[in-house]
Formats: structure tokens, sequence, C-alpha cells
């Protein structure tokens, strides 16, 4: 067992250049697919569908979406396509300049404040109950699902600009960068303690840390990355113009206003879900935070200050 142990221990020393390269690549490819493939994986996945039948976007939300990419300046509108999606607000994945994107649609960016049909003629099942439009709670989540044009055009602007911008390669090249660091932690710290030629065991030990800081460096990257590109992306779809960014700031209002009746809705698993603001609390220890909605909202403020000054 010992002798096979240390056989395949030789084998990955020899060959640890190509192995981590190999790795690094499929694990890169792993967080691509979906967006390489949108059409196929993405879009099948957040379809909204009607008695086993896929929903068409309406025409009012297509003339909306592509009045979007006008005002954004996209030049090349074809590689970006619309669908519509389930859920509360837009959702978007691909490469526009390799494969195409596509950004889903919800059914409430039908709805108008005199007219929430898109709305109160869904049911919603909130602990197995449906959510009656009529009580308080059911108004106030009713109102923080209808977004003025304005809001509908910044929601849509801010998909937009984060696949425009190239933000899906960006998350998708964390992995395997981290991947990577974890072959210069184990390099680093074998020289420095000079352990190339010392006991498996400790060999061994030193690549287990060196696991871990890479796990670590993962989870620490992985957020700022896509907190910085949240933050980005509200800035660009809000720098259309005034219009966008006041729209930006009633969406994120709208957002944490919903979540807050979420949370009297779902008791006790609302309370773990949704903060007292609003934002969302972290899905598991190992995820640091979401970018909070309140700060993407202040940010969006901050905007409109420097634009009236």
């Amino acid at each position: 067992m010992a002798s096979r142990f240390l056989k395949y221990a030789v084998l990955l020393q020899k060959y640890r250049t190509p192995l981590i390269i190999a790795s690094c690549g499929g694990v890169f490819a792993v967080n691509m697919f979906h967006h390489v493939f949108p059409e196929v994986s993405y879009r099948q996945l957040y379809q909204a569908w009607f008695k086993g039948e896929p929903v068409t976007l309406s025409e009012k939300l297509e003339d909306v979406f592509q009045q979007v990419l006008k005002d954004y300046g996209v030049s090349s509108p074809k590689n970006f396509s619309a669908f519509a999606s389930f859920g509360f607000h837009p959702v978007g994945a691909g490469v526009p300049w390799l494969s195409g994107a596509q950004i889903g649609i919800p059914a409430n960016f039908n709805s108008k404040s005199d007219d929430p049909s898109g709305i109160t003629n869904r049911t919603i099942f909130i602990n197995g109950k449906a959510v009656d439009w009529s009580s308080e709670t059911g108004s106030a989540l009713q109102e923080a699902l209808v977004f003025s044009l304005e809001a509908q055009k910044f929601a849509i602007a801010r998909e937009v600009a984060r696949l425009q911008s190239g933000g899906p390669v960006i998350n998708a090249a964390v992995a395997p960068f981290c991947l990577g660091g974890v072959w210069v932690y184990s390099v680093l710290m074998k020289q420095l303690f000079g352990l190339h030629a010392g006991p498996p065991l400790l060999r061994g030990g030193v690549n287990i840390l060196a696991l871990g800081l890479g796990a670590v460096s993962y989870f620490l990257t992985s957020d700022a990355v896509s907190q910085w590109i949240d933050y980005s992306s509200d800035r660009r779809a809000a720098g259309v113009s005034r219009d966008y960014a006041k729209g930006g700031v009633e969406f994120y209002d709208k957002i944490l206003s919903r979540n807050k009746t979420l949370r009297t809705l779902m008791g006790q698993k609302g309370e773990e879900m949704y903060a007292p603001s609003g934002n969302l609390f972290p899905a598991h220890l190992l995820k640091m935070k979401h970018t909070p909605y309140t700060s993407r909202r202040e940010g969006i403020l901050t905007l409109l200050r420097e634009q009236k000054a």
C-alpha cells in the first residue's frame, strides 16, 4: 500500500505542471459551460412555463429590452436576446462576443401601478399557503413587485452591463486562479522549510495546508470579485442617464421592501434568510456575504449626487 502511494506521489510530482494546467482549464471550462451555451443551459433553467408551454416574452417587454440596448450603446444588439423568465427580477448569462447572451425578464415587469394583473393573477405559495393579495402583507408584496419603466430599464441594463463587461469570465477565472495558487503555496512553503527532499509525511502535510490556504483564498476572492462586479454593473447602468440612476434607486428600494415583506410572510425561515434591513444573509458559513442591497442603493445615490454637482 505504501509503495503504491509513493508511486502515485512520484507520478504527481513528475507531471505536476501539466496536471495543474489541465485542472485549472477543466475548472474554468465547467464554470463557463452555461455561459458558453446559455440558450441550451441557462435559458432552459430559467424559462417561464405555463400549462406545459414556454411563455413568450410580451411585445412590450421586447420593446423595452431593445430600448435598453440602444440607450446603453451596445454595438452588436444581435448578440443579446431576451426571454420570459420566472422570478421577480431579470437574470442573465452568456458571453456576448462569443456565443451571445440571454437575459430573462420576469412576468411582473408587465405590470403597472394601475394594472397589477401580471402579479395578482399568479398564485404564490409561501410556507405552503397562497399569498392573499387583498391582505396587508399581500398588498405590500404586490407594491414591491411593481416597477416603473425607469426601474425596469435599470434592472435590465444592470444585466447588460455585467455581461458586456465580461463579468461571467472574471467570475469563472477565480476558481482556477486559486487552484493554481495551491501549487504556488505548496512550492513556496517547501522551499521555505527545505522540505523538497524531506519525509513524505511532512510534504503531505504541507500540501494539505496549501490546499486549505487555497480554499480560504477562493472564498475571500470570490466574494470580493462578485461584489466588485455588482457595484461596477450598477454604476455602468446608472451612468446611462439620470433617469436610469433614479430607476436604480427605486429598484433597490423595491427589492428591500419585498425582502422585508417576505421575512414577515415566511416566519422563522424568512428571519434566517433576510435581515431586518432587507439584505440577504449568507447562504452558508463559507460564503462571506451577498452584496448588500442597501450599499448598492447608496452607491447609486452617491452617483446621483455627483451628477447633480
